[in-house]
């Protein structure tokens, strides 16, 4: 069956993410912006960064590609971007990074679109680091006072800074971010071997134009600025990194892949989830028209029975009409469920 038969009109929002095994480090890692030690020279590179609604689109003007390791206490994110002219003018953490160019890392540990992280930083090294209880489209507020607590970053410049006369190769950056780190209560996460994650990344590209010998960002001929190019890693099917259900995914390995291609296959508990991410984009549509939720399957066009690889499984649906609760029940005992604020979970 092709994804336009099987989801509809939300085809480009089941596309099938990347995935990247990251293999783990014995030695030491320094956050010089460089990643010159073995262990990263043992590490794959992630496919090119495309367009953020996907591979149909204009291919990206700049290569962007990632690498990644882990120990017992950090993540390692080793980002390279291509660049003709490397500027940045914010230097204070938590300045709006993204009103220039950067590079962005989202992180989902527990997988449940909720209370997730956002990391950006500029090439001047300037952090806007966040935490999300929730998607923006689900009312999430966003709380920048929040910081990763022993996160490190650092850039390296293949060019000048600022200096719009000549012409720039690339800048990179290097960072560690502590699992301990991730956690808004003081509860987190510790990987273990085989454990995957939702993680994306993101690079924000504005056109820009010098003026009086400064990097400015274009506007047209209404005086409102062009947009901002969105390149990533997985591509998200519209212009919006807050739809964490549609991240790729790490898994954590004690062993470096084997080849130069570290992807591995979907989850089938990702592939089945997908089923519920249908009943809540069908379900978010008829409420923004009718101001509430129906309360039968068949009313969204959705069957009630599905099977999904060798997995047979069931939905069900309860709704208020103000909420609903959707439920997904496998022959082999998984159960998940999705509600009106897209948060996922599993069942015991």
């Amino acid at each position: 069956m092709g994804a336009q038969e099987q989801w509809g009109k939300y085809a480009h929002l089941f596309t099938t993410p990347n995935t990247y095994t990251t293999g783990k480090s014995n030695n030491t890692i320094n956050i010089d912006g460089l990643a010159d030690e073995p262990d990263w020279q043992n590490a794959a590179w992630t496919s090119d960064f495309i367009d953020i609604q996907g591979a149909d689109m204009p291919q990206p003007a700049f290569r962007t590609r990632i690498k990644m390791l882990w120990d017992d206490a950090n993540l390692y994110i080793f980002a390279e971007l291509e660049e003709e002219h490397i500027w940045a003018y914010y230097d204070k953490q938590d300045m709006i990074v993204f009103h220039e160019n950067d590079f962005e890392v989202f992180i989902d540990p527990d997988c449940n679109t909720h209370d997730y992280y956002e990391f950006e930083v500029n090439a001047q090294n300037t952090l806007f680091d966040l935490f999300l209880n929730k998607p923006y489209r689900n009312g999430g507020q966003p709380d920048i006072e929040w910081n990763a607590k022993g996160f490190k970053s650092a850039i390296h410049l293949d060019g000048t800074l600022n200096e719009p006369t000549d012409t720039d190769k690339k800048w990179c950056v290097e960072m560690a971010i502590p699992f301990s780190s991730l956690t808004a209560d003081g509860d987190f996460i510790q990987p273990k071997e085989g454990d995957f994650w939702k993680i994306n990344f993101s690079r924000v590209q504005w056109q820009t134009e010098i003026i009086d010998g400064k990097y400015t960002r274009k506007t047209n001929d209404d005086g409102k600025l062009i947009s901002e190019d969105n390149w990533v890693w997985s591509p998200q099917g519209v212009i919006n990194m807050h739809f964490p259900e549609r991240w790729g995914l790490i898994q954590f390995s004690s062993e470096f892949p084997k080849t130069t291609q570290a992807s591995f296959p979907i989850p089938e508990e990702e592939l089945l989830a997908r089923h519920l991410w249908h009943v809540y984009y069908a379900q978010r549509d008829y409420h923004k028209e009718h101001k509430k939720f129906f309360s039968e399957l068949t009313q969204l066009g959705i069957e009630q029975n599905g099977k999904e690889n060798n997995t047979n499984f069931s939905l069900d649906l309860t709704s208020t009409g103000s909420a609903f609760t959707a439920t997904l029940k496998t022959n082999n005992g998984l159960m998940i469920s999705i509600n009106q604020d897209g948060l996922l979970q599993k069942h015991d």
